[in-house]
């Protein structure tokens, strides 16, 4: 009988901890036993403009990072900047626009690491592209890690936009 680390059971540790989930991770954590099938997408420059403006986020999204179910769900990986560390993250939406979910994939900081943890994420779950998606409007702020949950909930708000303009309605 071989023994498991503890996390090996219950899963990341993120009190303190550096945070590193591959893709195919995150997507069986947010589409547990589907396909995905990568689809980069082309966004013109108006439609990056507009992803920013929504969302203030300047950092460049890298439409090579877009996946698709065979049930017309997306699951993008997107980066923010943290405080000084970028945090990647994996959103998930349904096919009717929703979100399904968030994981974060990598956080190397050592504080902000709070917006790992599930009751900070689930406040994303069903929230559509019209959600204005701000934080300490409809998205909660944790003491100590504010710069951390405004960058990703910026960033969420801008996949949102991109959603909104370039994957809704897409066979």
């Amino acid at each position: 009988l071989a023994l498991l680390p503890v996390a090996a059971i219950v899963g990341p540790a993120v009190a303190g901890a550096r945070i590193n989930i591959t893709i195919e991770q995150a997507q069986q954590r947010l589409f547990p036993g589907q396909q995905l099938t990568q689809r980069p997408i082309a966004l013109t420059d108006a439609q990056r403009a507009q992803m920013q403006s929504a969302s203030s986020v300047r950092e460049p999204f890298r439409a090579d990072r877009v996946w698709r179910t065979a049930k017309g769900d997306w699951f993008i990986v997107d980066e923010v900047l943290g405080k000084h560390e970028m945090v990647k993250y994996a959103l998930a939406i349904n096919a009717n626009g929703t979100i399904k979910g968030i994981e974060i994939m990598e956080y190397v900081e050592s504080y902000g690491y709070e917006v790992a943890e599930a009751s900070w994420r689930n406040q994303f779950t069903g929230k559509g592209a019209d959600a204005t998606l701000k934080l300490n409007k409809d998205i909660k702020n944790i003491s100590g890690a504010t710069l951390s949950c405004k960058h990703v909930t910026d960033g969420v708000k801008r996949l949102m936009v991109m959603y909104d303009l370039a994957l809704k309605g897409q066979k």
